[in-house]
């Protein structure tokens, strides 16, 4: 079994909202919720990483980019790593610390307001690295360079996030650098995982090594990317550290860059929604006031099934429904759970693990207001709402 340090006490926080974490009757309906205590977890455990392996983690704005949260996770985590210019922005504007950023391909006008933030900048190609290099070297504040690479290694399981397929845009192949000059770049960049353990970091590594190790020298860093599951509980953190510890005995000179977006919030939300209606069709269906395409898509996009507090799998319990949202589209539904009881209108249900790669992918299909975003106190256990949303905010988007 993996071994796994020791985290927080959290038996010493108290739950007095019978099955729930919080009060579910002080929250808006849907809302999004995520628990202070849960989130503190979490970054203390990325904490020990950084300290025993001497990488340094950055939070993934792709993933997890509620702002509000920055002044607790920057506490934790050295900076932000950014897919463009706002996202850059954020970082800089509200967490601090270091920003960094990749994009399949910067234009000009885009690259001029990256260099007003980021700190590293990891280009695509070499094309795009010659094409905008002179306007780096005019930025008025120092801007590390480096170029994202492709290991052509990957052993995710869902080809919609395989940066290693074949036929990828996403980063340069070891053959495409024959002849290449890489003067100017300090740094390489590889992002191959996708909630994967570090068994697949480890492999992946070996294969960088093999096709990108004689670029190792005079460079001053390696990013090794996303999709480090890290907080997840049977992720093997010990092999973390030796792996990361092995790569910098091997290559002194270069410092070490993590940057998850998933393990930062992993675990640490809700999704708090109501059910409106009941009906009949082949089975009992409750229409929620959410929406798996719009609130949560990748119940659809990987696709998962997430869980709810207090439900089973189909059948397991007495009363099963199939949940369904308040869109138009036909396979707007979650998924099939059964209940102690049956379920009625206006009864609560909360979804769990919902604060990664849910607020940052939302979407307003059919003019569906977004969920109100909320936060449990660590002490107080009380819910606090940060955001909520209207017609403006639709309106908005539009003209």
């Amino acid at each position: 079994m993996p071994t796994r340090w020791p985290e927080p006490d959290m038996s010493q926080i108290a739950y007095p909202f019978d099955a729930y974490p919080f009060d579910i009757g002080a929250c808006p309906s849907p809302a999004y919720v995520v628990d202070d205590a849960l989130l503190r977890r979490n970054l203390e455990l990325l904490r020990r990483v950084q300290e025993r392996s001497g990488a340094r983690i950055l939070l993934a704005l792709k993933g997890f980019a509620m702002w509000d949260t920055f002044p607790l996770i920057s506490q934790y985590l050295v900076g932000t790593t950014a897919s463009g210019q706002d996202e850059a922005r954020l970082g800089a504007e509200t967490f601090g610390g270091e920003v960094h950023c990749y994009s399949p391909a910067f234009s000009e006008a885009e690259m001029a307001v990256v260099l007003q933030y980021a700190d590293h900048l990891s280009f695509n190609s070499p094309a795009q690295w010659q094409r905008l290099r002179e306007q780096v070297a005019q930025a008025p504040r120092r801007v590390s360079c480096g170029l994202r690479v492709n290991p052509e290694y990957s052993e995710g399981k869902v080809a919609l996030y395989d940066p290693c397929a074949p036929g990828s845009r996403l980063g340069t192949r070891a053959v495409d650098l024959e002849g290449v000059d890489l003067a100017g770049l300090e740094g390489l960049h590889f992002h191959t995982l996708c909630e994967q353990n570090s068994d697949a970091l480890a492999h992946t590594l070996a294969a960088f090594e093999e096709r990108f190790g004689r670029h190792l020298a005079g460079r001053r860093w390696v990013n090794f990317g996303g999709g480090h599951h890290i907080t997840r509980e049977d992720y093997d953190v010990e092999r973390l550290v030796r792996v990361i510890r092995d790569f910098k005995a091997r290559h002194p000179h270069l410092e070490v860059y993590l940057e998850p977006g998933e393990a930062i919030a992993l675990n640490t939300g809700y999704l708090v929604c109501t059910v409106l209606d009941i009906v009949d069709n082949d089975g009992t269906i409750a229409i929620l006031d959410t929406s798996a395409t719009a609130h949560m898509p990748d119940v659809l996009e990987m696709p998962y099934r997430p869980d709810i507090i207090g439900a089973g799998e189909p059948s397991e319990k007495a009363h099963t429904y199939r949940l369904g949202g308040l869109t138009c589209l036909a396979g707007d539904v979650v998924g099939e759970y059964s209940f102690d009881a049956p379920l009625a209108i206006g009864d609560r249900l909360v979804f769990t693990d919902m604060a990664h790669y849910t607020m940052v992918k939302t979407t307003t299909f059919n003019g569906m207001r977004l969920p109100a975003i909320c936060r449990v106190d660590e002490a107080s256990r009380e819910v606090h709402t940060v955001k909520r949303f209207g017609y403006e905010d639709y309106k908005q988007r539009l003209s």
